[in-house]
């Protein structure tokens, strides 16, 4: 889309809703529901029965002014879902009317939901609210990543009018074990300053909620370094937290990929097995 494109003026009102169940030995996707262009393809078993993957999609590619997308997903006890996308999604410029996501995970007792979606785009002058919330019952784990790159920094552009907001919130027993709210805006603190982004394009988060991380696989992960940009890891009570800022989206999966492969055997009983669409 060419930076003097006009702007989409048609919205999109979007809803997916997932319920995964156990079945014996067997992960299931048990229930769907959507509405308007948000699906999710047949359930894939790469790594045996125990975890289902999905692939959310959303046919238009684009999200512009006016667009809300929201995504609920619920694990039932014991079961374990992967959830990832095709590609970037690409957040548009807007006239003024915002776009909104919202991503509302339900983890059941003992169970398991792993949200890896790919990178979000925002483009120049991109007006975006982004809503993620996880609420774990007893014994439940989530893991979970999200990257962001401002600007289509590829064909030089930057971000340097519009506005993203944050809230994002990790919920266990009615005890909230992480809360991050955020305006970024172009010429703001939170982008500038080295506390901040420190004018870097690309940003990004991984947690790990309900599960133990031990010593061997801190040491690990503190030992892995980005291809380029920077990245560090905090371990806390009930919560492990990775953060990535550069300038390279895809540093900042492949960095956040190889903490997965360090984190998903010790924390989650499972070898890391990529899901196929991200190597297509």
């Amino acid at each position: 889309m060419p930076r003097d494109a006009p702007i989409p003026t048609a919205s999109w009102q979007a809803r997916l809703a997932l319920g995964f169940a156990r079945r014996g030995d067997r992960t299931v996707l048990a229930s769907r529901e959507h509405e308007g262009p948000l699906v999710v393809q047949k359930a894939l078993y790469p790594e045996g029965d125990l975890c289902c993957h999905g692939i959310l999609v959303h046919p238009p590619g684009g999200i512009a002014g006016g667009d809300a997308l929201t995504v609920a997903i619920r694990a039932e006890e014991g079961a374990h879902a992967l959830l990832t996308t095709p590609g970037a999604a690409k957040w548009y410029r807007s006239s003024g009317a915002w776009a909104e996501s919202r991503v509302d995970i339900d983890a059941g007792r003992d169970s398991t939901i792993e949200w890896l979606p790919q990178e979000s785009i925002v483009f120049d002058g991109a007006l975006a609210r982004w809503h993620w919330t996880a609420r774990l019952a007893p014994g439940a784990r989530v893991l979970a990543w999200d990257i962001a790159c401002l600007g289509r920094t590829g064909s030089g552009e930057r971000f340097t009018r519009g506005s993203v907001g944050l809230d994002v919130r990790i919920v266990r027993d009615a005890r909230s074990l992480w809360v991050e709210r955020g305006v970024l805006e172009p010429g703001s603190r939170a982008l500038e300053s080295p506390a901040g982004l420190a004018g870097q394009s690309v940003f990004g988060t991984l947690v790990l909620a309900g599960a133990a991380v031990d010593d061997g696989a801190l040491a690990q992960c503190r030992a892995l370094a980005p291809a380029q940009g920077e990245g560090a890891v905090t371990r806390m009570p009930d919560l492990f937290v990775a953060r990535y800022r550069g300038d390279a989206s895809e540093a900042a999966r492949r960095y956040f990929t190889g903490l997965w492969t360090i984190l998903r055997p010790g924390s989650l009983g499972r070898e890391a097995v990529e899901p196929r669409i991200w190597r297509t």
